[in-house]
């Protein structure tokens, strides 16, 4: 893959998230649409697009662990459990971390706790990287339809002028595993 012919439309993506625009991207096994976590305005789009309670808390997908250190508390974590978590990053499972008391309500709803993901999708890495920060991850459908797995699917269910970073996805079937960290319990199979 040619690096330069993928910047103009990261550039063009990245700017619709400083402009709190909900955005589509590829990633591990479906497409995903994502927002600026620390944008209430940017969530509120989100969930709305998505007909989707705010209580039920949402995903953030990054780069690195670094990139969600300002939202999950790592302490909280043993050793032994770090290296569980770690051994399974980057990829296609999701942990969930106590979240710190400073994340925001519109990402952890009803919980004390924060879904979180470090990718290892090229195309999401390098999004999350030239944003400088993780992203609000869920599927990419409407209410009641399957989730997207190509950029015209996604353009079909959110319009035309939807801003879409074209790719194709990892290839998985499933949507990542989810599963709690502290205690390694499986809450979806992936």
């Amino acid at each position: 893959m040619n690096k330069n012919l993928q910047q103009e439309p990261i550039a063009d993506i990245v700017a619709a998230l400083k402009n709190n625009n909900v955005i589509a991207y590829p990633t591990e096994a479906v497409f995903g649409v994502g927002c600026d976590p620390d944008s209430e305005l940017a969530v509120t789009r989100l969930l709305a697009l998505k007909q989707r309670p705010v209580d039920k808390g949402l995903i953030l997908i990054a780069a690195s662990f670094e990139q969600l250190k300002p939202y999950v508390d790592e302490q909280a974590l043993t050793a032994v459990q770090r290296d569980a978590v770690f051994s399974r990053w980057p990829g296609p499972v999701t942990f969930v971390f106590p979240a710190l008391p400073s994340t925001p309500r519109w990402l952890t709803g009803r919980f004390d706790s924060l879904a979180v993901r470090v990718t290892d999708h090229p195309l999401v890495k390098a999004l999350c990287l030239q944003y400088g920060k993780p992203l609000v991850s869920t599927s990419a459908n409407l209410s009641g339809l399957p989730p997207c797995r190509t950029a015209e699917e996604v353009l079909q269910q959110f319009g035309g002028e939807f801003p879409v970073l074209r790719g194709e996805t990892s290839g998985r079937q499933n949507p990542s595993e989810i599963r709690d960290a502290l205690t390694g319990e499986l809450f979806r199979q992936g």
